[in-house]
């Protein structure tokens, strides 16, 4: 939005040295979400990756170039030793991030939460009171979220709140940006419904593309004004690549001189990245091409080091992924803005049709706006 406003050079396109990675260090959680991509529960899972491994991992990312760390679970603050592998993270340089559910995070831990120095902590935010106690399955869970955002706050840790969008809890949506402005809170990330674990099983609660697309011309609005108010404030869409082409279409309705730059920005961000840029290791040590690939492992971090797996394009996954571009079929194959997208999120596409080649039924663009006719739809099948 402030290429927008304030178009800045092209420049070179972003080429990380190595993904960002989300560690899922545990998968025990002290909720039950109806939308838990990892299926966790209130009790440990044998198996665990120990202290000493976390390390001898983090030594090989590091290594291998890894500029990002996202501790996650589970409810990563139910790890006993999530404060030592922080301050070691650190210390190793990594860009450390905390993503909790909040529920946790109060008096008696905060100031060791503030002396681990994390670059983020993101806590989910399913709706206003009643709504999210419904999601999470816990009465005062949506209190002491709010209360955690609060703390962190008040120690200037640099704070977001999560919200994955379904039918259930698009309602709330207003209320939870104006809850942004009124706490303060640096960043808002709204994460579409992905196709895994108890997402997988709600499928039918996920929004309607027409819904979806409502949705995303209210954060667009919002976004721009909070710059126009000088607001220094993050607004991240994630798990549906397709909103990059949307935002074109609403740029070009909206501020059509400025179409062509966009499109040239969003071509050069490049749209999904799992498997290239995004990497996901779980609670066992399997790494996946990101967090909602859990059904596919591609290896095992006390078998093979992380690089070593990472850069395996002998997995039929992983090379399709980093082909460049990717051999996608149906509508996703024949996009004319493919160059922006990726193709979208892959993990949908295998859990509706067992193809993680075919066309993302996520994707709410009309066959007019992404540039489909019905003859390449045939051939691209």
């Amino acid at each position: 939005m402030h290429e927008v406003l304030t178009p800045t050079p092209l420049g070179p396109a972003r080429k990380p040295p190595a993904p960002v990675v989300i560690w899922n260090l545990i998968r025990r959680c002290n909720l039950a979400c109806k939308h838990c991509y990892s299926i966790s529960a209130d009790h440990d899972f044998p198996g665990e990756l120990t202290t000493t491994e976390v390390f001898s991992v983090m030594d090989n990312l590091k290594k291998f170039r890894v500029p990002v760390l996202i501790l996650s679970g589970g409810e990563p603050l139910l790890r006993p030793d999530i404060f030592e592998i922080s301050k070691r993270a650190k210390a190793m340089g990594f860009y450390v991030g905390l993503s909790s559910n909040g529920t946790l995070i109060n008096e008696s831990n905060i100031a060791a939460i503030a002396a681990m120095d994390y670059d983020y902590v993101g806590i989910s935010i399913d709706g206003i009171r009643e709504t999210h106690d419904r999601f999470r399955r816990k009465q005062g869970a949506f209190d002491a979220s709010i209360h955690a955002l609060d703390l962190c706050q008040q120690h200037r840790i640099k704070t977001g709140m999560r919200f994955t969008l379904t039918q259930d809890n698009v309602q709330d949506l207003p209320q939870l940006l104006n809850l942004m402005v009124e706490k303060n809170i640096d960043k808002f990330y709204l994460s579409h419904l992905n196709y895994a674990g108890r997402g997988n099983r709600n499928r039918k609660d996920d929004v309607y593309h027409q819904t979806t697309r409502q949705v995303m011309d209210f954060l667009f609005a919002t976004c721009l004004e909070h710059i126009q108010q000088g607001r220094d404030s993050e607004f991240v869409t994630g798990n549906n690549d397709a909103d990059g082409v949307y935002l074109l279409h609403w740029v070009k309705q909206h501020y059509p001189e400025r179409e062509a730059h966009l499109r040239a920005k969003l071509a050069q961000w490049g749209g999904n990245s799992s498997g290239v840029n995004i990497a996901n290791i779980d609670n066992l040590g399997n790494v996946h091409p990101d967090t909602f690939w859990w059904h596919y492992n591609l290896g095992n971090v006390r078998d093979r080091p992380f690089a070593e797996i990472w850069s395996d394009t002998s997995d039929p996954i992983m090379a399709g992924l980093k082909a460049v571009p990717r051999k996608l079929k149906g509508r996703c194959g024949a996009c004319q803005y493919f160059a922006i997208c990726g193709g979208n999120t892959r993990v949908r596409a295998y859990q509706l049709s067992n193809d993680p080649w075919a066309e993302d039924p996520g994707c709410y663009l009309t066959d007019q706006e992404i540039g489909v006719l019905e003859t390449e739809l045939v051939s691209s099948v």
